[in-house]
């Protein structure tokens, strides 16, 4: 386990999650807020957790991990830190399948890994980015400290996504 809270664990993802992720890739606010990521079988899950999630674990020492109930070992949704070649800092990246939106999952999840950011890995900064309709994720990432810096166009997107970040330097002067 990466991070244990009172009711949760994160871990990195690994080939067995591939229907857990093929389905939570797959749900509405995913492909409405984050995009389509073209998996949709099983061997496409496989190839996601690999290109995607085990090779920033090896790449940057980080990613996002697979949140489990601590309870069942049910897998609910991804929290950690995406390293983009289009921003200086790591961000904040999160979701969760819909039926365990609105218990305090979300929030539970997201104060640890923050904090496993800032005093495990150490960033002195922590950014986030969400879609400008995405309220509930902006709402989620201003509980967590970030403040909104404006919009921000990457190179693959069409729409400005909106820009968060958390200087956590400046927090402890």
């Amino acid at each position: 386990m990466i991070i244990q809270t009172q009711n949760l664990y994160l871990r990195e993802a690994h080939s067995k999650d591939a229907a857990f992720i093929l389905q939570l890739v797959n749900t509405p606010t995913w492909l409405q807020h984050i995009g389509d990521r073209n998996v949709h079988s099983i061997e496409e899950a496989q190839e996601f957790i690999q290109s995607r999630l085990v090779h920033s674990y090896k790449t940057h020492g980080y990613g996002l991990y697979v949140v489990l109930l601590k309870d069942h070992q049910i897998p609910i949704g991804l929290f950690g830190f995406v390293k983009r070649d289009y921003l200086d800092h790591p961000d904040i990246g999160f979701a969760l399948l819909p039926n365990y939106t609105g218990q305090g999952y979300g929030k539970e999840a997201a104060n640890a890994s923050m904090e496993y950011g800032v005093n495990q890995l150490g960033f002195p900064v922590v950014l986030g980015i969400t879609s400008q309709e995405n309220i509930v994720s902006q709402r989620l990432l201003a509980r967590l400290g970030l403040q909104n810096v404006g919009l921000i166009t990457p190179p693959e997107e069409s729409k400005p996504l909106v820009l968060f970040k958390l200087d956590v330097s400046k927090n402890n002067d």
